[in-house]
């Protein structure tokens, strides 16, 4: 009866009991023993170290015990002392030194308690993350692979002089029999629900320095797998040692590593848990009234020449809210540093890096609107709200495809009067071909660009002065096509007019992109 219950608490079935003892004499801890017997349910890693290993025992000594049927000579003291020369009974949840496992060095021993998953949770609550789900990642060595692969060639030699299968790919995996058994102990802890997908990642690693040498002899046997890279320590990255693992024959990563592979005299150490959370996006629209205002910092050879920009004034309130650890600001297009912004705005996004605080409801979001505006009399913004990284991408989908509109103050060198300027309002979808401007032509690449000016229309103000409003595409230079920038704009308002001519000042009247979506008030 008492085999029966093993059999059903651990899933384990009648051909797993050479593999289990083959393991357990090999020093592997019993989880391990678990994963190469592909017990596949997450209970049986969660249940106490002890208590796995009372039971792999029993189940273990079970093999040789005689039937009511059988009669045997051999005395059952010896016979049970027989089978605990490989397999002593654990006396505490952790391992110690000397019984460090060889496959997953200590992490399935020493890491699958309630301590460690305190400890996991008592850091994550300092960093002071708002959540109420979060998905936890594990980093594992690289030679933990190598020792997996070992311990496989050496199970499976085993199971097939039984005339059985291990397929690998059939081995449960360290990190998953390490979520398994700590992953809910960690989301208990938080009082967060643990899912396979969540904006907010908590991540473990751990590190094993005594046995980094472990993988070198691949760097020989498969030179092609391992290649230096920008952004790696070192070559010997995870995925680098597994493709060559898939690529070494059984008999060439026998003469070059132990199968099992040896006792380690330490265990892994745990590294600092760290958190992420996904980023947040904000939406809305902008108006800039200052003439004196960049959209972004303005830096020029490494010094600030302006104090503020449009995007430090948008998510200075908005990093402090969300206590996000940085931002990427980007809009529809930009203009200049003395030209305002009228009418309805310029959409904008805001990607908020890492927000510790992620979730507010539209009250609140209204109420950062009026904080940011309440903060400058250089900027306003509208339509503020919470988007998605997807709906980010339309708001450059087809930009220059997009009109906007324009009104210009602008200058003559020659006198004019009122009826100079009717010719300008029967000009319809005007095409002109723009260099890139010399202003720009040290962060912008040399091309000439093809561009529709749609309508124009004039106000007289006196003999030197009109207003110009203009409806263009999406990406002209309005200055350019108004002074011409020494003939890199053809045809321009000089040609046009046939006289010098120059603007004074410039406002963007609307920018027709329907994004974000308007917000009643």
């Amino acid at each position: 009866m008492l085999y029966v219950i093993l059999l059903s608490m651990l899933s384990l079935k009648e051909k797993d009991r050479p593999v289990v003892r083959k393991l357990l004499c090999a020093g592997c801890c019993v989880r391990c023993v678990l994963r190469f017997c592909c017990v596949g349910i997450s209970s049986a890693y969660r249940r106490s170290y002890q208590d796995i290993h009372k039971e792999l025992l029993a189940f273990v000594i079970e093999e040789n015990s005689p039937s009511d049927d059988v009669k045997t000579d051999e005395p059952p003291n010896k016979r049970i002392r027989v089978e605990e020369d490989c397999v002593t009974p654990a006396e505490t949840e952790t391992e110690t030194d000397s019984d460090i496992c060889p496959v997953c060095l200590g992490v399935l021993q020493d890491f699958c308690d309630s301590t460690f998953a305190k400890q996991v949770s008592d850091a994550v609550k300092k960093q002071q993350y708002e959540f109420d789900s979060l998905v936890l990642t594990v980093s594992l060595p690289a030679q933990l692979s190598v020792r997996e692969h070992s311990c496989w060639l050496h199970v499976k030699k085993e199971v097939r002089e039984k005339s059985m299968c291990l397929g690998k790919d059939d081995v449960i995996q360290v990190k998953d029999a390490f979520k398994w058994a700590v992953q809910g102990k960690i989301g208990q802890e938080l009082g967060a629900a643990v899912l396979a997908n969540s904006p907010c990642e908590v991540s473990v690693g751990f590190v094993h320095p005594e046995t980094e040498e472990d993988c070198h002899f691949l760097a020989n046997t498969c030179p092609g797998c391992f290649k230096p890279t920008k952004n790696k320590a070192s070559i010997f990255t995870r995925m680098a040692v597994v493709k060559a693992l898939e690529k070494i024959s059984d008999e060439k990563f026998s003469k070059h590593y132990p199968c099992p592979p040896k006792k380690p005299n330490t265990g892994c150490t745990a590294l600092d848990t760290t958190c992420l959370h996904t980023s947040v996006f904000i939406a809305g629209r902008y108006n800039k009234f200052s003439r004196e205002l960049p959209q972004t910092p303005w830096v020029i050879d490494g010094e600030r020449r302006m104090d503020g920009s449009v995007e430090e004034l948008i998510a200075a309130p908005l990093l402090s809210s969300f206590r996000a650890d940085g931002f990427n600001f980007s809009s529809s297009g930009r203009e200049d540093v003395d030209v305002r912004t009228l009418g309805n705005g310029r959409p904008f996004a805001l990607e908020l890096l890492n927000p510790h605080r992620s979730k507010f409801n539209r009250t609140e979001i209204k109420q950062l609107q009026e904080t940011i505006n309440q903060s400058s009399d250089k900027i306003s913004v509208r339509y503020l709200q919470i988007v998605t990284r997807e709906a980010t991408s339309r708001m450059k989908e087809g930009e220059e495809e997009k009109t906007k509109t324009y009104s210009a103050l602008i200058w003559t060198q020659k006198a004019i009067e009122d009826t100079d300027l009717e010719f300008l309002g029967n000009i319809k979808d005007l095409k002109i071909a723009q260099k890139t401007p010399l202003r720009v032509l040290h962060r912008r690449p040399l091309a000439v660009r093809q561009r529709l000016i749609h309508s124009m229309s004039a106000v007289y103000l006196d003999t030197h002065h009109f207003t110009l409003k203009l409806c263009t595409q999406a990406g002209t230079y309005i200055k350019e096509f108004v002074h011409g920038d020494f003939g890199r704009t053809k045809p321009n308002l000089c040609d046009l007019m046939k006289t010098e001519a120059d603007i004074l000042e410039l406002d963007v009247e609307s920018v027709d992109i329907d994004w974000p979506p308007a917000i009643p008030d």
